[in-house]
């Protein structure tokens, strides 16, 4: 397969993956029934945000965690009908094979790179990784490494900063291996111990928190009693969200970043303590094709913005987005509520005043 075949093959399987904290990148297995992901894309949480081009944003339960091997099971959406992909055999691999490495960061668009095997098995705390050198980041952690017959050969899993195109991805064998051992007991929340490598369920762990085969202290992947709540200014945004009937475990786009959607627009908020500032993005639609429209368009978008006092509208590249901004030293839940829900009123109402008076695009997404 070449690399375009591959990449059309796999993107309905790549899931994006969000908690409050991170940011990552799974992919479904039809075989398993499950989304497989590294351990430090879910970190603790018991619940994550996923979502797919076949499905909408939506919570998904973490069944399985390895923290030794950095792997994590979800459960997948019910209903949808996501197309299979395979794995392969880690024992084919070879040094300067081919490889496509996947990912799909949360907020960011699908990508792809093309690479070769520096190593097929590089050595790190006892675990056998491979070494590659297509180029990933960080939020391409959990998705999958693709050989040319279009099979999983592994899950992109750590990176080396300030290393030219380092990249390692956990062997398939280890992902073959973690699912023999879990599937006998799917459905039931369970880790596999970093000590000995037994598998630990709720049914025989030892005083609620130790391994029973060797004592070690484990943690199972289950709902905490009370959720950890986000302090200061990202509090307050969440506050403001639930005050506007948004679901706030929904809209959790990783530390510091929300997105919802109103109507037919999809808003972005982001708060950057280091510029003392919170920043709503209503991205609403595309600048028309028809270049007699682009004068008027500006006029209009020019005039709103002389009649708005806390929104203003732009053009970012093809897309014209509503926005509000307002510092963290003057964010109250009072004065925020006014804010958002006056850009999520509105930016549905302008979508569609845009696409319907000036013949404006329809937002293009994966």
């Amino acid at each position: 397969m070449n690399t375009q075949q591959i990449i059309e093959l796999y993107r309905p399987a790549i899931i994006q993956i969000a908690t409050q904290n991170s940011t990552g990148t799974g992919f479904y297995l039809k075989e398993f029934d499950l989304i497989v992901t590294n351990d430090h894309v879910v970190g603790k949480n018991a619940e994550v945000t996923i979502q797919g081009r076949l499905f909408e944003k939506r919570l998904a339960r973490v069944w399985f965690t390895d923290r030794k091997h950095d792997l994590a099971f979800l459960q997948p959406p019910l209903e949808v009908q996501i197309p299979e992909v395979k794995l392969g055999n880690y024992d084919e691999t070879k040094d300067g094979d081919v490889v496509v490495a996947i990912g799909h960061p949360f907020g960011l668009n699908y990508t792809a790179t093309q690479g070769v095997i520096s190593k097929v098995d590089r050595i790190r705390d006892g675990v056998k990784y491979i070494q590659i050198d297509a180029a990933i980041n960080p939020g391409n952690s959990g998705g999958p490494l693709v050989n040319k017959e279009g099979h999983i050969i592994g899950i992109n899993s750590f990176i080396i900063r300030g290393g030219d195109n380092l990249g390692f991805a956990l062997p398939v064998s280890y992902i073959r291996e973690a699912l023999e051992l879990y599937l006998p007991h799917k459905g039931e929340p369970s880790t596999r111990c970093h000590s000995c490598n037994h598998l630990v369920t709720a049914s025989n762990i030892e005083a609620s928190k130790y391994c029973p085969y060797c004592g070690t202290e484990v943690k199972l992947p289950q709902p905490p009693e009370r959720e950890a709540k986000p302090v200061g200014v990202a509090k307050t945004v969440e506050e403001i969200l639930r005050e506007l009937g948004q679901d706030v475990k929904l809209a959790r786009d990783g530390n510091n970043n929300w997105s919802v959607k109103e109507g037919t627009a999809k808003i972005k908020i982001n708060y950057n303590p280091d510029n003392y500032f919170v920043a709503g993005d209503a991205y609403l639609c595309q600048l028309p094709t028809d270049t007699a429209q682009i004068k008027p368009l500006y006029q209009f978008l020019l005039q709103e913005n002389y009649k708005m006092e806390s929104l203003v509208l732009s053009c970012v590249k093809q897309n014209i987005v509503l926005s509000c901004i307002m510092y963290d030293m003057d964010m109250t839940k009072e004065a925020g509520v006014e804010m958002f829900r006056d850009l999520f009123q509105k930016a549905d109402y302008y979508d569609q005043l845009l696409e319907k008076e000036f013949g404006c695009m329809e937002l293009l997404e994966e």
